[in-house]
């Protein structure tokens, strides 16, 4: 099923790491559009749509292609840390779920499962508390902010050696893209922080592209990569079996709880914008 929401339509997406792109042609695809992707032997890329002539924009960011079927009203939104020179960029491949993109999201934002998904990682019982945390739409720049969040973490890094409290700040960017800044073990006053960008294949599938830049010159690129997917990989057992697949919209669908302040906060901001493409609202 294809998109019709201008919502969902008029944003840039992820839809492939640009170094994997190989010269001559692959297929792709997004919000239920199959996409041809080009590579001249000059390095150039293109992408088009299937019923369209005309190639689509594209923009090489962050190390990725972005394109989109719409016509966003922003560029790409910034992150400063990818342009640190000291960091580690790490790309993590891409994921495919068989789940709402936006369940991807809302899973990435939630902090309640660490101790039961991501056991001995990041949570372990019996420190389960999801400890009050702030969260607000920023209008200015139209986006989602989760602060002041805190859980303590058994292994909150690959580098990290001991246990220790996290300290966490979600954003939200645009509806199927966010990240986090997270204490990073190796340097006091700065943040690791990690990106997932995710791809709508169609309502109930999609792909995700993680991506990090870390404070860290001990571990290798292969360990960082392992260890980021092994915590995706637990993430994809649960949201292939979430039902319903797609995001409910209705109130009351699914009871939160105070831990779910964000969730509250991302579901709104999508009603406000008139996202339906992976929500319940599709089949209304």
């Amino acid at each position: 099923m294809k998109a019709t929401d201008r919502a969902s339509l008029d944003q840039w997406y992820v839809i492939e790491t640009e170094a994997a792109i190989p010269v001559g042609t692959m297929e792709n695809r997004l919000l239920g559009v199959d996409l041809t992707v080009t590579r001249a032997p000059d390095g150039s890329i293109t992408v088009v749509a299937e019923d369209r002539g005309a190639p689509l924009p594209t923009e090489i960011r962050f190390g990725f292609l972005w394109t989109t079927l719409g016509t966003p009203e922003r560029d790409i939104f910034p992150v400063p840390e990818a342009d640190e020179p000291d960091r580690r960029y790490v790309p993590c491949g891409a994921v495919s779920v068989r789940a709402s993109g936006l369940r991807i999201i809302e899973n990435f934002l939630d902090m309640a499962h660490f101790p039961f998904v991501h056991t001995d990682i990041l949570g372990a019982e019996p420190n389960t508390e999801v400890m009050h945390y702030n969260v607000e739409i920023r209008r200015d720049v139209d986006e989602v902010w989760a602060t002041n969040c805190q859980f303590f973490q058994p292994q909150a890094a690959l580098s990290a050696k001991d246990g220790i409290m996290t300290q966490y700040i979600y954003r939200v960017m645009t509806p199927f893209t966010t990240l986090l800044y997270k204490t990073c073990p190796n340097s006091a006053n700065r943040w690791d922080v990690i990106c997932l960008f995710v791809q709508p294949l169609d309502p109930d599938r999609c792909r995700a592209h993680p991506v990090m830049y870390l404070i860290d010159d001990v571990s290798t690129t292969t360990e960082l990569i392992q260890f980021q997917q092994l915590i995706f990989l637990q993430d994809r057992i649960i949201l292939e079996n979430q039902r319903p697949v797609l995001l409910p919209m209705e109130p009351r669908k699914e009871i939160p709880t105070r831990a779910d302040a964000s969730s509250i906060a991302y579901r709104r901001w999508l009603k406000e914008k008139g996202v339906t493409y992976g929500t319940s609202a599709m089949a209304a």
